[in-house]
């Protein structure tokens, strides 16, 4: 086992956050604005990724249904397109893998609706087809991004960049922000249940 390359992945991922810490609070607060106002007003949240993002949209949305629950507020209405897979393979399958969210949200989406995507290049046809779709229709979207930000970040409303080109980094800091907003709503208020 190489010592050297524990201790150069820990000190990135240190970096990393401390840029995080320095430059991108106010959109962290803004994020968690927008999903409060939606917890309030009863306005769903959908929430897109591919690959490892995919996974970070499920998760995100679990905490947002359970671990965000709290006394004195409404539930959350939050889904992640990424996990209908019979619907993702039909969509891919009889038009293209491009239409896999477009299509589920035409369904789904209306105006005030949030959409959050999720994509360390920022660049994914299919998760642009799906923000311009959501822009189109006045739903609200946040783009989680990594790198320059890729085109996701000309076309999201409200973008967190990641100050980091190592999409492994990138993906854990975007895990990271997600539960830093859980831990916000499970502070503003009293927890329905502890871990």
């Amino acid at each position: 086992m190489n010592d050297k390359i524990i201790d150069n992945y820990l000190t990135e991922q240190e970096n990393c956050i401390s840029k995080i810490k320095k430059d991108l609070t106010n959109e962290i607060k803004l994020i968690y604005e927008k999903l409060y106002s939606a917890q309030q007003t009863g306005n769903k949240v959908y929430l897109i990724g591919n690959g490892g993002s995919s996974s970070t949209a499920t998760h995100f949305s679990s905490d947002l249904l359970k671990t965000a629950i709290t006394k004195n507020r409404h539930r959350f209405k939050a889904f992640s397109l990424s996990d209908n897979i019979h619907v993702l393979l039909a969509w891919a399958n009889d038009t293209s893998y491009e239409d896999i969210f477009y299509n589920q949200l035409k369904n789904l989406l209306e105006e005030n609706d949030i959409l959050l995507a999720i994509s360390g290049s920022g660049n994914s046809p299919n998760i642009l087809k799906a923000v311009d779709y959501a822009n189109s229709i006045n739903a609200i979207t946040i783009a989680l991004t990594g790198g320059d930000g890729g085109k996701l970040a000309q076309s999201s409303q409200i973008n967190l960049v990641i100050p980091s080109d190592d999409m492994l980094t990138i993906e854990t800091m975007h895990l990271l922000i997600c539960h830093l907003i859980t831990t916000i709503f499970r502070n503003e208020d009293t927890p329905m249940f502890s871990y």
